[in-house]
């Protein structure tokens, strides 16, 4: 129980610093935008990796959006954490780039990276899955992959990717009610034709 509070403070403490950064940011203070600018930039490549494939786009993506946090600064409110509000400003950037493609996000799956510890056979088990993931949420349509992503892999809450992606709540557990459904189908298809 101790753990939890303490990871609740740490979580409160990180939102308000970064609410207090973002003030900074509005006026002005570049300090405070490159220390934003070195916590977002991972966070976002990240997330937009598993939406495009394409490291330009991606970098492109993450430059814009950070613009976007330096110059709108000021129009931050505080309604929500600052997360939510950078992730949101990343999330229509990248659909806007997407369809200005006019083609599918990139279906070629990195190469995973193994863990150095163990067996041959278990790091190679650990590659081919992960492998499979990939290409399965590559092949989901983009607002169920974006919402799959925030939930998955940036531990975001319902009410916080309905901000983001400007739905309502009950639209994202659609979304991912049905990411859930076409990933298992996927994934059995995926895990089927490689064994």
């Amino acid at each position: 129980m101790d753990r939890r509070i303490e990871e609740t403070a740490s979580a409160a403490g990180t939102a308000e610093s970064e609410a207090s950064l973002i003030g900074r940011v509005a006026a002005g203070d570049r300090r405070a935008f490159e220390m934003l600018y070195r916590v977002y930039f991972p966070r976002l490549a990240r997330f937009l990796q598993r939406m495009t494939r394409s490291v330009p786009l991606i970098e492109e993506i993450v430059n814009d959006t950070l613009l976007v946090v330096w110059q709108k600064a000021a129009t931050f409110d505080g309604s929500c954490k600052v997360s939510t509000w950078v992730f949101a400003i990343a999330y229509r950037k990248a659909c806007k780039a997407l369809h200005a493609l006019d083609e599918p996000a990139g279906d070629a799956a990195d190469e995973c990276v193994g863990d150095d510890a163990g067996r041959p056979d278990w790091r190679f088990e650990q590659q081919r899955l992960a492998h499979a993931v990939d290409v399965a949420v590559a092949a989901l349509p983009l607002a169920q992959r974006a919402a799959f992503q925030l939930t998955f892999y940036h531990d975001m809450g319902y009410a916080e990717i309905a901000e983001i992606m400007e739905c309502p709540v009950n639209t994202v557990k659609t979304r991912l009610f049905h990411a859930r459904r076409r990933l298992a189908t996927l994934l059995e298809d995926q895990l089927e034709t490689r064994s």
